[in-house]
């Protein structure tokens, strides 16, 4: 069946009205082939959100760089791409879910190349911040793609695969940076996105049916969209350049002002923008609105963590680049092995357990990091136990976390509400290397593991918060309307 055959999606849903409601084999293959697909595309962009922060400190030396510059080589990709999520879901629904994830592949299969070929890190930076926007293309669309091609019933599978390909991405990130750093250069960090894409255009010409939302008109707010991002990046901006600067610093001081001017200037934007870029009544939705800060505390300790014990063992333990990765790739495994597990079990004991467990599993290990760790290398005792905990903590959180931020919504708000989630999680990771940042500073030798055990503290308390809010009691109008 080509695209125009297939028969057009009414209304805003990405979801299947144009399906029949028997499936047969060949409508199972074929969901499956979808799946599979959007899911890779969902691997391949979050993959850069963490696939690059083992190569930090040999791309700061290949560069002469600093630390903090060298931090919005993470940054750029993590602003641009929070900011331009929710936009880019409302792109695809007007213009066209399959072509927006093929332009936005193809896209981020040309940036990666720029980035892989940067003679700079300006350019280096630059090409991650328009990678961020092509990547930001491919994940509403992928998810709402995908969906098209399931039923209501079996809709819970689909994102609990999606969301378990995406936190899974995060998670090995650093092991398959290590070993492209080690064997080739870091450069291929980035060149190696350009034949998985190629795959995947080849394959999405063939297998993808063509969605669209027939009453989106306009594109969304771009002023909203730009105060968006200029809130996390004035915000990352002081919390970056503080320690160096001094916290007492004008600009540093004009940073911090100007991130709580944004904030509420974005607010306000979007409640009188004819086409606001977030539909702020998604968070009358108390699990919707519970999960995205649950999502955004769990992503900053979890991305600042993912970098900060990167660091510890190559410059304190001075482990090599694929050494300090194949050390953490224990927690990345378990992830992968527990993912899918954990969706099944959030919708049989519900997702505020699960969260939960993963929260106090991921406190305990960052709390063992800061007991048991110290400047002699002792993996299996010191290391390990910790690293199995907190890839156990990741392996019940953010999987479950992209199912449940969507699970009460219609159909025709999941792909903006997975992109709102998706926000979330990005701005956590810009918050969680800042603060990492901020809090290394520039320690001595002497003052090195004491620096690393409070950094390990903070982000042990940050991930408990987060499975906390979960199980906090609703207010008394929440209780009674339910």
């Amino acid at each position: 069946m080509t695209d125009t055959e297939r028969p057009p999606v009414p209304g805003p849903q990405p979801a299947t009205a144009g399906l029949s409601q028997v499936e047969t084999p060949a409508d199972n293959r074929r969901a499956g082939w979808v799946l599979a697909l959007g899911s890779l595309g969902a691997f391949v962009v979050f993959l850069d959100t963490t696939i690059v922060n083992i190569a930090f400190q040999t791309i700061s030396e290949s560069f002469d760089t600093t630390a903090g510059h060298l931090a919005w080589v993470l940054n750029a990709y993590s602003l641009v791409f929070a900011a331009m999520l929710i936009p880019a879901g409302r792109i695809a629904d007007r213009y066209g879910r399959k072509k927006i994830f093929m332009v936005g592949i193809a896209g981020f299969a040309l940036m990666s190349a720029l980035c892989g070929l940067a003679p700079s890190v300006g350019v280096l930076i630059t090409g991650r911040a328009l990678q961020a926007v092509f990547a930001a293309f491919v994940v509403p669309s992928s998810l709402a793609l995908v969906l098209h091609e399931y039923h209501n019933e079996r809709r819970h599978v689909a994102i609990g695969v999606w969301g378990a390909m995406a936190a899974a991405a995060a998670a090995v990130g650093p092991t398959l940076g290590a070993l492209l750093t080690e064997y080739a250069s870091w450069r291929w960090i980035f060149l190696v996105n350009v034949p998985i894409a190629a795959v995947i255009i080849g394959l999405g010409k063939r297998l993808l049916h063509e969605s669209r939302d027939p009453h989106a008109s306009g594109v969304p707010d771009v002023l909203g969209t730009f105060l968006i991002a200029v809130f996390p990046a004035l915000l990352s901006y002081s919390i970056i350049e503080g320690p160096a600067r001094g916290w007492s610093d004008t600009w540093v001081i004009a940073g911090f002002i100007l991130a709580a001017l944004a904030l509420p200037a974005f607010l306000w934007r979007t409640s009188k923008a004819a086409r606001p870029v977030m539909d702020l009544a998604l968070f009358k939705e108390r699990q919707f609105r519970d999960i995205n800060i649950a999502t955004l505390l769990f992503a900053t300790s979890f991305f600042g963590l993912l970098l900060a014990n990167l660091i510890f063992l190559q410059t304190e333990w001075h482990y090599s680049v694929l050494r300090a990765a194949l050390a953490s790739a224990a927690g990345p495994v378990v992830v992968t092995i527990v993912a899918r597990s954990t969706t099944k079990l959030a919708t049989v004991i519900g997702h505020r357990k699960v969260l939960l467990a993963g929260g106090v599993m991921w406190a305990i290990g960052c709390i063992g990091f800061a007991l048991s760790v110290h400047s002699s290398p002792h993996w299996v005792t010191h290391w390990l136990p910790w690293t199995l905990l907190t890839g156990l903590g990741i392996g019940f959180t953010l999987p479950v976390q992209s199912g449940a931020a969507v699970a009460k919504l219609v159909p025709a708000q999941f792909a903006i509400g997975s992109a709102i989630n998706s926000s979330f999680r990005q701005l956590g990771a810009v918050l969680g290397i800042s603060l990492f940042v901020a809090m290394l500073g520039t320690p001595t030798p002497a003052t090195m593991v004491n620096t690393f055990h409070h950094i390990w503290w903070v982000f042990a308390i940050l991930g408990l918060a987060a499975g906390v809010v979960q199980v906090l009691p609703a207010k008394k109008t929440e209780v009674s309307s339910s």
